[in-house]
C-alpha cells in the first residue's frame, strides 16, 4: 500500500514536470512564482502573508494544471470542433484567469505598498 502511494506521487510530479515542459503558460507562472518568492524574503514578510501568497500561488498552479488536463482531455475526445469542448476550454482557462487576477490583488496588497515606498 506504501509503495502505491509513493508511486501516486512520482506520477503527480511526473504530471507537473510533463506542463511544466509544454506549458507556455505554466512556464510564465512559475517564473512569476520564482520572483514573488524571491520578492517576500527580499522584504521579509510575515507568516500570514507568506500562508496569503502561498495560496494565492498554489490556487493559480492548481488551476492551470487543472486546465491543461481538461484541454488535453477535450483535444483526445473531441479531435474535431465541437461547441461544447470549446466551452470546457473556454470555462477552464476563466478558472485560471479568476485565480491568476486573485493572485495578482494578494501580490498588490503584500507588495504594493513595499514597493511604492521604495519609490
Amino acid at each position: 500500500m506504501l509503495r502505491r502511494r509513493a508511486a501516486s506521487f512520482g506520477h503527480a510530479f511526473r504530471g507537473v514536470t510533463a506542463a511544466l515542459r509544454s506549458e507556455v503558460h505554466l512556464q510564465f507562472h512559475a517564473a512569476a512564482t520564482v520572483v514573488v518568492i524571491g520578492l517576500g524574503f527580499y522584504f521579509t514578510i510575515s507568516s500570514t502573508e507568506w500562508a496569503l501568497v502561498a495560496l494565492a500561488v498554489g490556487t493559480v498552479w492548481s488551476a492551470e494544471l487543472a486546465n491543461t488536463a481538461i484541454e488535453a482531455l477535450t483535444d483526445l475526445v473531441s479531435p474535431e470542433y465541437h461547441p461544447l469542448a470549446g466551452k470546457a476550454k473556454d470555462v477552464a482557462a476563466g478558472a485560471v484567469l479568476v485565480a491568476a487576477l486573485g493572485a495578482v490583488v494578494v501580490g498588490a496588497l503584500i507588495f504594493g505598498p513595499r514597493l511604492a515606498h521604495m519609490f
